[in-house]
């Protein structure tokens, strides 16, 4: 049987070393498939050793894993990821389909993962949405903006017109159309 995340490996040779200790994800993907494989198994302790020390503050051991066991878990798509196995820091873009009794919902999320000082990957947090199955096809809202580096100098209303007029520029060219 394929492994729950998706690979076409089997889960006791995909995911399951990462989830019973015996191995370590290798890259940040890796890490994230295995999370989404211990939430599908119900494993909550693995969800919660492989966050990184600062995110485990708000962790609810209790109530994660009253969520896992009632959702049925329905697949994961990868969009994007980086963190390979010479990298620090990686991130994993993916989608996560399941049922919460009452309908089918995408997760929608872009994680953040980095290396411990030991080499191992580590979840770190993520900017995360969910939504309806089939409703949030506009994944580009977890984009950031790109500042905008100007290349001439502002040009203050007070300041003199480019245009030499020799009037205020709020006066002469920067009056709204």
């Amino acid at each position: 049987m394929d492994c729950p995340c998706g690979n076409s490996k089997s889960y006791e040779t995909c995911c399951e070393p990462f989830i019973k200790g015996d191995a370590y994800p290798e890259t940040a993907e890796q890490l994230m498939r295995s999370r989404y494989s211990a939430y599908v198994k119900g494993n909550v302790q693995y969800i919660h050793d492989s966050l990184a020390p600062e995110s485990r503050h708000d962790f609810d051991m209790a109530s994660t894993k009253k969520w896992a066991q009632q959702s049925k878990w329905l697949g994961l798509k990868i969009h994007s990821a980086s963190g390979g196995p010479n990298d620090k820091k990686g991130k994993v873009e993916f989608t996560a389909t399941y049922n919460d009794k009452k309908e089918n919902l995408e997760h929608h999320e872009v994680s953040e993962f980095r290396k411990d000082e030991n080499g191992h990957w580590l979840f770190v947090g993520g900017d995360a949405h969910t939504h309806k199955e089939g409703e949030g096809h506009d994944h580009h809202q977890h984009v950031k903006p790109e500042t905008v580096v100007r290349q001439e100098p502002k040009i203050g209303r007070n300041d003199p017109c480019t245009c030499g007029s020799g009037k205020k520029y709020k006066k002469c060219c920067g009056v709204a159309a």
